[in-house]
């Protein structure tokens, strides 16, 4: 039995659920925090649900930071929807307090659990079967970066620091070549060199920060399809989900690692890197949706660097990938060697392909700039 199931109990007492408790299972495709969905019957009602998790502390040191900054920024987002006409029980995640009225439980061991009531209707897609999906996804994020336009960053912390900082990814990397404790270092100059070759990109962004041309703002950190919630009915993204990296970021990046995970037309690890291609096609379709549900909230600087966000975040990425494999595959979890070799090659493949393309991503950028 593992821990979140030796304290489970423990946990569910701690929530006024409503109603009569009929179960909790484990729920979803997560690999970070455990979650479970929670059954209450209350009176005569339907079955009323909740999704209850077990916050990690292996990857959140800070729980009360993690939650504060989620309590805030529904809170936000719920009076924004509120005051626009829309319905903040399904459009935004809201957390549910505990008995004794907090936003999160600590259990006996010292692990935070918190609760939110379950989004009915709604779908979590893994990947975009179709472009319209994509689309939707691109829809939320850019409506998220709306709504969240005039909160003040800065009031939020860190929880993960210098999550997105390429220029920190670029010393680890560089660390894990000097250290090479796998003696792996001969066996990929190729791609070594693939990074160094692009050392002084990995400074764009923070450089345009550190001047002042991108604005600091509240982002997701995590813009995958699977953290939007999709309507059933309609096909539209309706909430975006998965707060715990909700922190001060740039735009750019939520807009960018979008594109590293769904404008990729193969898998994330594929072995033969002839079948991976930078889908241009899609980069248009989720262009259009993100820069429609932004709304005109993007500054001028900010559209102009979005290619850079794609780009950036996926050299990132395989930069975080080859260095992992570097250091002996401690951090990814892989089911066979050189998985994250693998992984690695495919987001360089990306950049390569994005490179290729750069006039024409400016271009569809500039097609939809408002």
């Amino acid at each position: 039995m593992s821990k979140a199931e030796q304290y489970l109990s423990e946990a569910l007492d701690a929530f006024d659920f409503g109603g009569e408790l009929v179960g909790a299972v484990r729920y979803g495709h997560g690999h970070i925090n455990d979650t479970f969905v929670v059954h209450t019957q209350p009176g005569e009602d339907p079955c009323r649900r909740f999704i209850l998790q077990r916050i990690s502390s292996a990857a959140f040191k800070h729980p009360e930071q993690v939650m504060s900054n989620i309590v805030g920024v529904t809170r936000y987002l719920a009076e924004k929807i509120r005051a626009a006409g829309g319905d903040p029980e399904r459009e935004t995640m809201s957390v549910w307090a505990t008995r004794s009225g907090e936003s999160y439980y600590t259990d006996s061991e010292g692990s935070a659990w918190r609760c939110y009531p379950f989004i009915e209707g709604t779908i979590c897609l893994q990947s975009a079967q179709t472009p319209e999906l994509f689309a939707a996804s691109g829809a939320a994020f850019g409506r998220f970066q709306r709504m969240l336009d005039g909160y003040p960053a800065d009031t939020l912390y860190e929880t993960i620091p210098r999550f997105h900082d390429t220029e920190d990814r670029l010393a680890k990397f560089l660390a894990a070549i000097e250290a090479d404790a796998m003696g792996r270092v001969k066996e990929v100059q190729p791609e070594i060199d693939f990074v160094l070759e692009r050392r002084a990109d990995c400074s764009v962004d923070m450089q345009a920060l550190r001047d002042g041309i991108l604005p600091l703002r509240v982002t997701h950190n995590d813009t995958k399809l699977n953290n939007v919630l999709i309507d059933r009915k309609s096909g539209g993204g309706i909430c975006v989900i998965d707060l715990d990296t909700v922190m001060p970021g740039l735009s750019i990046n939520d807009f960018g690692d979008s594109i590293r995970f769904g404008a990729n037309d193969n898998e994330e690890d594929e072995p033969d890197q002839s079948k991976v291609h930078f889908n241009l096609e899609l980069f248009d379709v989720y262009t259009k949706a993100f820069l429609e549900g932004a709304g005109g909230a993007l500054t001028n600087a900010e559209l102009d660097y979005l290619p850079w966000g794609a780009k950036l975040m996926t050299l990132e990425c395989g930069i975080r990938f080859l260095t992992d494999y570097l250091e002996g595959d401690h951090y990814f979890h892989i089911q066979r060697p050189q998985q994250n070799l693998d992984r690695a090659r495919t987001q360089f493949t990306l950049v390569r392909g994005m490179e290729d393309n750069w006039d024409a991503m400016r271009a569809i950028v500039d097609k939809y700039r408002k």
